[in-house]
Order: structure tokens, then sequence, then C-alpha cells
């Protein structure tokens, strides 16, 4: 028994051309908006390249990128075939090529499904990107007179300050580095000399902050050096205190910025998936339709389209046993050319008679 079977006459098949016609192009819309969303995201992932450890998290921007291309090609030359589809003459040439084309379809879809997925799972890898691309990108904070690091203190600082957040895990991530260059530090000073030798890689540790970790909107004037000496600074307490500066970690900040964009995008991949699927639906059941007709010279019969000829069961068990077939069939070709080169390997006794 065939999958969605449906009775067609000539008024509903010219409504399903042109309704389908109508879908594909604004498939195609869908599609240049997925290709918007692939470059706006691209865009905005390079703008923080610096801080981030390999190029994995361009995986998803690439994909949607490929995906918006190939669904204005494809709804493109299908609404080209729903309007032919009108005119029997124009639809003789289209028959062939069909079935291929809705094979192609098929795998289409299955790649949307899985861009789809990718844009909610690709959080994991974007995690650990960034951990280490911001990990590296603060020991270089220093670097500004060192060429290819030199604009690493102003990126650092103006993502503090856009994202309201401090350090790679927090605040304290910045007393474990020498964020201070030499270049600014008096070598003559006794307190310099101790905090150097007191550190066994010979680093000036200190636990403050740079100023881009400050919160604004704090009440009180910002403390960014001796955070951790209550005794430094009236009436404070480390501990207790809600401090001046930026409590979230920039990773977990460009974490969430992220996450955010790619689960709306992924939303929407998904909403183009299901309508993709409802016109592959469609353009099987116009092209199913229009090929049972009985009587080509009266157009005006009625006729039957379906999705699948037979049952879903029905269906996977005959594609399951040409599988089978088609496995059997190169053990047969391999067996043969086997026994074939043995016969050729063998050398024909030659008998002499004297």
């Amino acid at each position: 028994m065939a999958l969605l079977k449906v009775k067609f006459n000539q008024k509903k098949r010219v409504k399903l051309a042109q309704g389908l016609w109508l879908m594909n192009w604004f498939s195609v819309f869908a599609g240049i908006l997925v290709f918007s969303m692939g470059l706006f995201l691209k865009i905005e992932l390079r703008k923080r390249s610096e801080v981030m450890d390999n190029s994995e998290s361009h995986l998803v921007p690439n994909s949607l990128i490929l995906v918006g291309i190939l669904s204005c090609a494809f709804n493109g030359f299908a609404g080209k075939i729903c309007y032919d589809s009108l005119d029997p003459a124009k639809f003789a040439k289209w028959k062939p090529l069909l079935k291929p084309y809705l094979a192609l379809c098929c795998v289409f879809n299955v790649l949307i499904f899985f861009v789809a997925l990718l844009c909610f799972l690709m959080r994991g890898s974007l995690d650990s990107t960034l951990a280490q691309g911001l990990k590296n990108g603060m020991k270089f904070y220093r670097d500004t007179d060192t060429p290819g690091r030199c604009f690493m203190k102003k990126t650092i600082d103006m993502l503090q300050i856009e994202f309201k957040c401090c350090g790679n895990n927090g605040y304290k991530d910045w007393f474990e580095i020498q964020w201070i260059s030499n270049r600014y530090l008096d070598f003559s000073s006794k307190e310099v000399k101790d905090r150097i030798k007191s550190n066994v890689d010979g680093r000036y540790l200190v636990d403050g902050v740079p100023f881009s970790c400050c919160n604004p909107s704090s009440p009180r004037p910002c403390i960014q050096y001796q955070v951790t000496n209550n005794s430094a600074h009236y009436s404070y307490d480390y501990q207790t205190e809600e401090l001046n500066l930026w409590r979230r970690g920039c990773r977990e900040a460009l974490l969430s910025y992220y996450s955010g964009m790619m689960s709306s995008m992924g939303a929407v991949i998904l909403l183009v998936w299901l309508f993709e699927m409802s016109v592959m639906v469609g353009l099987r059941l116009l092209h199913t339709s229009l090929e049972s007709i009985t009587n080509p010279e009266d157009p005006e019969c009625e006729s039957e389209g379906w999705v699948l000829e037979n049952s879903l069961k029905d269906t996977f068990k005959s594609a399951l046993e040409n599988l089978k077939k088609l496995g059997k069939f190169n053990q047969v070709e391999a067996g043969a050319e086997g026994a074939e080169g043995e016969e050729g390997g063998k050398t024909p006794a030659i008998t002499t008679v004297s």
C-alpha cells in the first residue's frame, strides 16, 4: 500500500504546482537568510579570533553558508520544474531528472538537519577553544612591544569592557600571570625586587587586575591593586564586600553570547528544514501524480500521487534486499577474479618425447 496516497484532478494538480512554485521561492529567500546568518556568525567569530585557540569554531558558520547557497540553487531549480509542470510539453524534459533530483533533495535535507544539530552541540568545542585562547591571550597582554602581539592588550581590554567580564574564569586569573610589562617596572625598587625573587619563574605577580576589569557602576572608586589586602583600603573586606570588579569570567561571557546566537540560528535552521521537507513531499506528490496519468492526451483526467509507492516497512525491506544483492554480487565478482588469477598463475606441463 502506497504511503500518503492522494487522488488528483487537473485543478488540484495546477494548485499544487502553483503552491510549490511559491513555496520554492520562499525557500530561496530562506536560503539567503541562512547564508546571511552564517556570514554574520563568521564575522563575529573572526572579531575574537585572537582569543580562540583553533579554527574548529568556524565549522558552524561555514556549514550555514554552504547550506544557504545549496538551498538557493535547489529551490530555484525546483521552482522552474513546478512552473514547467503546468505545460505537459515543457514538463516532459524534466521527467528523467526528477528521481535523481528528489534523491539529492533527501541528502540535502539530511545535511540541513545535521547543521541544525551542530548549532546546538557546538558549545563543548567552543568552550575548550575559548578557555585555551583566553589563557594564551592573557599571557601576551604585557607584550605591547612584541610584533604580532602588540594589539593583544587592546583586544583583551575591549573584550572585558564590552562583555563586562574579567579574566578567563574570573578576576583571580590575573593574579597568576605577569600582566605588567617589564618596561614599566622600576627594578631599583625593593618591592619589585622582592616580588620577582619570591617567584620561582622570576615573574612580577601582583594581586591586581587591569583597569578594564573595573565596574563603572560601582559606588566606590575602583580597587584594582592589592585586591586581597584588606589593610590597604579603608573599610574594606574582599571576602565579604561586593568587589567593584566584574565577577564573571570572559570565557563564560563569550560562551553565553555565542551559544545563545547559535541556538537561535539552530532553531531557524530547524524551521527551514521542516519547510524544505514539506516542499520535497509536495514535489514528490506532483511528480507521481503527473506520471500516473493514464491518458496523456486528456490532461483533465484523474490521477494518483504518493510519497512512497509501497509502505514504509516494505520500502525499507526492499532497500535492504537490494543492498544484500549488491554485496553478494560484489563477492561473486571478487571470487571470479581470484579464480582467474589462480588459473593464469598455473604453468601447463610440457611432456618431451625422445
